[in-house]
């Protein structure tokens, strides 16, 4: 399931870095465009890539400090 998630995640945001990086390109030209998406998509990709293993590190801090709440 973690591989599963991983690569929607680093889909999604790509998509999404994609998107702005075209539209702040496409205000210059055809070829910016194509540019500002593409690197975009790359900067996407590669925070989509790291935010999951945040969260996960996170939630495990958190499932930690509650099991040493409760034993206390």
């Amino acid at each position: 399931m973690g591989r599963i998630k991983r690569a929607l995640s680093r889909a999604r945001y790509a998509a999404m870095g994609g998107a702005v990086g075209g539209a702040v390109g496409g205000l210059f030209s055809r070829n910016a465009a194509s540019t500002g998406a593409a690197m975009g998509a790359l900067i996407g990709a590669t925070l989509g890539e790291k935010r999951p293993g945040v969260e996960a590190a996170v939630e495990r801090v958190t499932e930690r400090t509650e099991r040493a709440t409760a034993e206390q």
